[in-house]
């Protein structure tokens, strides 16, 4: 390859990476005709042309006043024909270039010289070997920061002192190598300040862009400033209609990475128009595809840079019309993102003898499906707190209430069930309060929070009592009940579910019946009334298993292997083989992990200690494949106490 181009977004250290690499080729000896160097400053208001650019290249020549030929044309013809006189090889770097007018001209016309050529635009239509430069790892920021502070100053110890704060500091600058050297010229200037105080400043702005310019500290080696709106303004200006716009969408979207057909629905396009689209915008380096792990499947979902995403939201709150556009596109991906979810949980809540969801074939689609868009979909549901968009998003909190409890990602259940709740209370919507209220009691225990979980619950009941609604009140006594069982009052357990089965039993709800029991079971096993939780285990492997309840009767089955385990062991390794089989079925690895360390209790108390570490071992595998790290820990080091 004759011609490369390092290509990345403006700010990534395209320049610097091309003359340092100048250097480093001049010292081994790679190029002993020289380098020659021209800025075409592409991106300034009046770029440099390519008869501009050659003047300066024909001067670095020798080629000057009288010597230099009258005509553009013979101008090129004098300039190709010095480079072929050359013998020793030369290196041209055509820096900050942004059409391919302002270069073509000046290559070589001989293959005996290479060009190097910087750009925030991809030449995709040239044959060159294409260099893209991508920010820089959390860990090469912070040593980037760390190096040029103690240059400065070896006695900075800012770094030492307050490293997850530098840390901090490195993501809000997007580790973008000119959003970090502009925090350096801050925080030598403010040497007497804590990192902290410049990591406060950033976070309480709305955009970072202006907080980083406002304290830049000049120019760089290069003599040209150290500003970055300026850098993304006019990326963003040179960007047809088209374009522009889509970007300016992806501004405003919610979450990191946004999936294309999400991104279709929020521009109010088709799906191969967005994905044309993206293309172009990723050219520019202003989006970027993410691929999967192992680089094989297409890019389906794309991510904006943060301090880009910072600069597209400041260009749409400035004006009124691009206010209400980004608004619109907002309701139009919350509708998205509220039917994806409203199918997806359909699926997943499917049994057997009701009618088949459409959209997901399966449980595994429909997983992959919320896997996929979990971040997008859990941050569109904090606009819950815009009026506007209050409905859609509440809406949208409560079909994922299922999902994020069955991946167990508590902590996404807990952000969107508060901005569910807080939603509702608003608006006076009491019934959609309760069932926030019932979410985050759930997602509260299972963080662990018991207490919380309790009064979450209590006030769900509350809720649905003064409103008659009985179904729900009876869901609302069977989850304060598993809450009041975690936090050790297991006779007051005992009182609500009994509330919850007899309403159950009065309305005729026998799935939910089932899963009463199963939870009144173990409640009655934790008080010491084991024969009371063996005849309530079978009762509810008996109603899930006719109400088509697969899933419910396989953790029926466990909790009846754990009644039966003292007294008739042999009963319960067959109760947790049946478990076992089902969690396996419906991929309830976390289910799994917990019957296979159940089994291995059992093996081991009936003195079959390398069933019992087997057993062991295979519950940490399913532990970890269920994101339960502590879990997995706790059935390794069982297992490894049995070797």
């Amino acid at each position: 390859m004759l011609i490369f181009a390092v290509t990345g977004m403006g700010g990534i250290g395209k320049t610097a990476l091309a003359v340092e690499a100048a250097h480093r080729a001049r010292a081994q000896g790679w190029f002993p005709g020289g380098t020659l160097f021209v800025d075409l400053r592409g991106y300034d208001e009046n770029p440099v042309t390519a008869d501009q650019a050659v003047l300066a290249l024909l001067d670095a020549l020798g080629v000057r006043d009288r010597d230099l030929p009258p005509t553009s044309e013979r101008q090129y013809d004098a300039y190709r024909a010095l480079l072929a006189e050359r013998r020793d090889r030369m290196l041209l770097i055509l820096d900050n270039a942004s059409d391919p007018s302002q270069y073509l001209p000046l290559l070589p016309g001989t293959d005996h010289h290479r060009v190097l050529i910087t750009s925030r635009d991809r030449p995709d239509a040239l044959p060159v070997r294409l260099i893209n430069l991508e920010t820089l790892g959390p860990d090469d920021s912070v040593l980037l920061v760390t190096r040029a502070l103690h240059h400065t100053d070896e006695r900075d110890d800012r770094p030492a002192r307050e490293p997850d704060t530098l840390r901090e500091l490195t993501d809000l600058c997007g580790h973008l190598p000119l959003a970090l050297q502009i925090a350096v010229g801050m925080l030598r200037r403010r040497r007497h300040r804590d990192i902290a105080s410049l990591v406060a400043e950033i976070r309480n702005a709305d955009d970072p862009t202006v907080v980083l310019d406002h304290g830049s500290p000049g120019t760089d080696l290069y003599g040209r400033s150290l500003v970055l709106r300026p850098v993304l303004e006019t990326s963003y200006r040179r960007l047809p209609l088209e374009q522009a716009r889509l970007l300016r969408l992806l501004c405003v979207a919610p979450g990191a990475e946004t999936g294309a057909e999400a991104i279709a629905a929020l521009a109010d396009l088709g799906l191969e128009a967005a994905l044309c689209l993206l293309e172009d915008l990723a050219a520019t380096y202003l989006v970027a595809p993410v691929r999967c792990v192992d680089g094989t499947a297409p890019a389906m979902r794309w991510r904006v840079h943060d301090l880009v995403r910072a600069f597209g939201a400041g260009v749409v709150a400035g004006e009124a019309g691009l206010r209400e556009e980004g608004e619109e596109a907002r309701e139009r991906l919350l509708e998205f993102y509220r039917r994806g979810a409203d199918a997806a949980n359909a699926r997943l809540l499917w049994l057997k003898g009701m009618p088949v969801p459409e959209r997901f074939a399966d449980r595994g689609q429909a997983l992959a499906w919320l896997d996929g868009e979990r971040a997008g979909l859990v941050a569109a549901t904090q606009w819950a707190g815009d009026e506007r968009h209050a409905h859609a998003a509440v809406a949208l909190a409560s079909s994922l209430e299922e999902y994020l409890r069955w991946r167990r990602h508590f902590d996404d259940g807990l952000t969107v069930a508060r901005a569910a709740q807080e939603a509702a209370h608003r608006a006076g919507d009491r019934h959609r309060e309760g069932c926030a209220w019932n979410d985050l009691g759930l997602a509260l225990l299972g963080a662990d929070r018991k207490g919380e979980a309790v009064d979450a619950h209590t006030r769900a009941l509350d809720l649905f009592q003064a409103l008659g609604d009985r179904y729900r009140e009876a869901m609302a006594w069977n989850n304060l009940g598993a809450a009041l069982r975690k936090t050790g009052s297991v006779q007051q357990a005992i009182v609500a579910h009994t509330r919850a089965r007899d309403l159950c039993q009065a309305i005729g709800d026998r799935r939910r019946e089932a899963s009463v029991w199963n939870n009144l079971g173990m409640a009655l096993r934790e008080a010491g009334q084991v024969e009371e939780a063996i005849k309530a285990f079978t009762r509810a492997r008996d109603l899930s298993h006719a109400a088509g309840d697969r899933h419910g009767e396989g953790r029926a089955w466990n909790n009846l292997g754990n009644a039966l385990r003292k007294s008739r062991g042999k009963q319960a390794i067959e109760a947790y083989s049946e478990a076992l089989e089902i969690h396996r079925e419906f991929e309830d690895w976390y289910g799994a992990g917990r019957t296979l360390s159940n089994l291995a209790r059992a093996h081991k108390a009936a003195h079959r200690p390398a069933e019992a570490r087997t057993a062991y071992l295979r519950a940490a595998e399913a532990f970890t494949r269920a994101n339960a790290p502590e879990e997995a820990s706790r059935a390794q080091s069982a297992a490894h106490a049995l070797t």
